[in-house]
C-alpha cells in the first residue's frame, strides 16, 4: 500500500499558519508527501524546505489574484498538488495548512487505509474534527463548525477538490466513505488577535470583492474573539507536534469562554442536538456506505 500526502499553503509565517506542523504530523504514514507553495511575501518556501525529510516535494505555484468567488482558489491549489501525486499511489491524504494529526491517531488511521485498501466502493475516509477557538483550552461546539470531512481519498482519476476545498468529488458526485475514529485537530482560529485579524481579512478577500471587505472587515488591529455563540473546555491531550506552540501562547482572552451567545433558535437547536445526538439540517458532502 502506498500513501502519498498532499497540501497547499502561501504566507504561512505572515499568517501564522502551523504548516510544518500539519505536514509533519502525517508523514510517518506517508511514502510521499506533495506541497503546492503559492508565491508568498514571506519565506513560507524556506520554512517548508526546512522540514527535513526527503519525501516532502514541492511544487511552487501562483496563485489566481483575480479568482474571488466563493474560495474556488483553494480548490485549485489543492487540485495542483492533488494532480502531482504518484500514479501508483492507493491512497492520497490531504491535510491543510491549519491542521494537525494526534500521533495516537496515526496507527487507527494506517489501519482504515490497509482495512478497506481492496474495497474499490470505498472511495474516502472520514474524519472527525476538533475545532479549537481563541486557545487551546477550548473547542467551538455549536451547529456552526462542521463535525466530519473527508481527509482521505482514493487516487482515481476525476477526483477533485470540492468549492472552496471543503472536501472532494468525483466526475462531480458526493464520494463513498468510511467514517473513522480519528480526529482532525482545528487550528485556523487560535492565533494572537493580530494575526487573527490579518488572516481573517486575507481569507474574505478569497471570497468577496473590495467593496464587501471594506464594508463588513471591520479596520481593526486585533480580532475580536468574543463573537462566538458557544465554546467547550478541552480536556484532552494535543498533538505532540503542537506542544512548542501552546507553550508560546502569548495572548489572553479577554471574554468569558464559558458564556453561552446564543440566538434563541439557535439555542433551542443546540439544545436538541445534545439530547438526541443527531444535526438536523446537516450538510454532508459524502455518502457513508
Amino acid at each position: 500500500m502506498k500513501v502519498s500526502g498532499f497540501s497547499f499553503i502561501r504566507n504561512a509565517i505572515k499568517l501564522d499558519y502551523p504548516i510544518v506542523e500539519a505536514i509533519t504530523s502525517i508523514l510517518p504514514v506517508c511514502d510521499e508527501f506533495i506541497v503546492a507553495i503559492g508565491k508568498s511575501e514571506d519565506n513560507t518556501l524556506g520554512l517548508v524546505r526546512s522540514i527535513n525529510s526527503s519525501k516532502i516535494k514541492i511544487i511552487e505555484t501562483i496563485w489566481d489574484e483575480n479568482l474571488r468567488d466563493g474560495g474556488k482558489v483553494l480548490a485549485l491549489e489543492t487540485d495542483k498538488a492533488l494532480r502531482q501525486v504518484s500514479k501508483d499511489s492507493d491512497w492520497a491524504f490531504y491535510i491543510q495548512g491549519d491542521e494537525v494529526v494526534h500521533e495516537n491517531d496515526l496507527p487507527i488511521i494506517a489501519d482504515a487505509m490497509k482495512q478497506w485498501e481492496d474495497d474499490q466502493k470505498v472511495e474516502g475516509l472520514l474524519f472527525k474534527y476538533r475545532h479549537f477557538y481563541a486557545s487551546y483550552d477550548y473547542i467551538a461546539n455549536s451547529r456552526n463548525w462542521y463535525k466530519n470531512e473527508i481527509r482521505i481519498i482514493r487516487n482515481l482519476a476525476g477526483m477533485q477538490s470540492y468549492r472552496d476545498a471543503q472536501g472532494f468529488r468525483i466526475n462531480n458526485r458526493k464520494i463513498r466513505v468510511k467514517p473513522i475514529d480519528a480526529y482532525i485537530y482545528h487550528y485556523g482560529w487560535v492565533k494572537h488577535p493580530q494575526f487573527q485579524q490579518q488572516k481573517h481579512f486575507n481569507f474574505n478577500a478569497l471570497y468577496h470583492d473590495d467593496e464587501w471587505l471594506e464594508n463588513n472587515i471591520p479596520d481593526v488591529e486585533e480580532f475580536d474573539y468574543s463573537n462566538i455563540d458557544s465554546l467547550l473546555r478541552f480536556t484532552g491531550t494535543h498533538p505532540k507536534v503542537i506542544q512548542e506552540r501552546i507553550h508560546k501562547m502569548n495572548w489572553k482572552l479577554n471574554f468569558d469562554p464559558e458564556k453561552e451567545n446564543f440566538s434563541f433558535s439557535s439555542k433551542l437547536l443546540h439544545k436538541l442536538e445534545k439530547q438526541i445526538g443527531w444535526r438536523i439540517g446537516e450538510y454532508k458532502n459524502y455518502k457513508i456506505i
